[in-house]
């Protein structure tokens, strides 16, 4: 296993340089840059000469292949530059935004184990049911509604008309988060819904699951001992991705209820054309994926001893 995790890193650094060239490219041929969106946002008149003086001084009028390898080389010594913006470093700005995004991740997270897992396994269960299709149903609704419109459905009813939540976050606290929180979980939830009761049904129609039945032994001994433990791998596929998706930020939904993580930072960041902040992000979703892909299959080998890493099943 070791081996095999030194060889996907290994394998894994090419396409983190390469990430980072397209993502720099992407960024410069984007149109106007931070040094005219600044000077559009005062609403006064500037002549080409300053503007040429202000991009001269963030080294924006260098070729492009020589900012990047600039920034690269900056990089890898750890310096990962200050925002064009505020001026602040771009590792400290990262930093302070980043306890609100694991708050939001962890709390959405657990909200979403809390309501797929049991969910999908009693509708498993109960195929076929009314429990069953009511929680189908649900589920579809759930994948149905856009991020966005629960969003502003939670912020009516809870924020305006009960006021349980405040409308907008106010500081990194669980009553701030609620809400987020909440809009993400509903969304997964009836995702992920739907896999577990997939999965769940796959492994009750095994051959296994009738003898046990035939020897007398409990269905829900069977249930949580063997029918769970081998559904682990799909379940654990799922959390890791969203776990993945969750760390790097979610931009609209942190918008809306302007809590502020990694996702509203990169939005501002990018309206502002905050290269370095960017750059920052891309950097972070990448590393973040390519940990949480190599993490996965780590797992899948202490799930299930039949899969060998690097193989096919056996």
């Amino acid at each position: 296993m070791k081996k095999y995790a030194i060889k996907r890193i290994l394998q894994l650094i090419p396409i983190l340089f390469a990430i980072t060239f397209l993502s720099y490219g992407m960024m410069r041929i984007a149109g106007s840059d931070v040094v005219t969106r600044k000077m559009e946002n005062t609403g006064g008149v500037v002549s080409e000469a300053e503007l040429d003086a202000a991009r001269e001084e963030l080294g924006l009028d260098k070729p492009f292949l020589t900012q990047y390898f600039v920034w690269l080389g900056k990089l890898l010594c750890g310096d990962m530059g200050n925002s064009y913006v505020s001026g602040v470093s771009v590792f400290d700005t990262f930093i302070s935004k980043l306890p609100a995004t694991l708050l939001l991740t962890a709390t959405s997270i657990l909200l979403t184990i809390i309501i797929s897992i049991p969910l999908g396994i009693l509708s498993a269960v109960k195929q076929n049911t009314i429990a069953d299709y009511l929680i189908r149903f649900c589920s579809f609704i759930g994948n149905s509604l856009p991020n966005f419109f629960v969003s502003l459905l939670l912020m009516y009813f809870l924020a305006i008309r009960v006021r349980i939540f405040p409308v907008i976050a106010k500081d990194v606290s669980l009553k701030s988060v609620a809400m987020p929180a909440i809009t993400l979980a509903i969304a997964m939830s009836a995702k992920y819904l739907r896999q577990v009761r997939a999965t769940v049904l796959d492994e009750l129609s095994k051959d296994y699951v009738a003898g046990a039945r035939a020897r007398g032994v409990k269905f829900s001994v069977t249930l949580w001992k063997s029918i769970m433990k081998a559904s682990l791998v799909t379940v654990i596929t799922l959390l890791m991705l969203s776990v993945g998706n969750l760390l790097g930020g979610t931009a609209i939904v942190e918008s809306i209820f302007m809590w502020d993580g990694v996702g509203k930072m990169a939005v501002d960041a990018i309206s502002m054309r905050d290269y370095p902040i960017i750059q920052a992000y891309v950097m972070w979703m990448a590393i973040i994926y390519v940990l949480v892909n190599l993490l996965t299959d780590l797992s899948y080998r202490f799930l299930d001893p039949r899969i060998r890493l690097g193989g096919a099943k056996q």
